[in-house]
């Protein structure tokens, strides 16, 4: 056999062992490849998740100015909350005008 391709054992050897480091290699290479793609591809889906996010929070946001600017038909109903304080203001309003007109 050495004389049909004019290697010894030890260059086919030496050859195959070549061989295999080469393939090697190439195979580290893809898998860096196939790592970095992973990585781009997880930092593709983390920002278009975070712009999805933020638009989601601004139309929240635009939601809720949109509500308190409408007037809505409970606009004329107060809480009793509203009334007691409203009922105070105007009840200390009164008793500092009776003393001082009269004081």
């Amino acid at each position: 056999m050495a004389d049909r391709t004019g290697l010894t054992d030890e260059e086919r050897a030496e050859l195959e062992e070549l061989r295999a480091e080469k393939a090697a290699r190439a195979q580290a290479a893809r898998d860096a490849a196939e790592r970095a793609e992973l990585e781009r591809l997880r930092g593709e889906r983390a920002r278009s998740e975070a712009e999805r996010e933020q638009a989601a929070r601004d139309a929240e946001a635009r939601e809720r100015g949109r509500a308190l600017m409408e007037p809505d038909d409970d606009d004329l109903r107060m809480s009793l909350g509203q009334k007691i304080v409203i009922l105070a203001v105007v009840g200390i309003v009164a008793v500092w005008l009776a003393v001082t007109a009269l004081g």
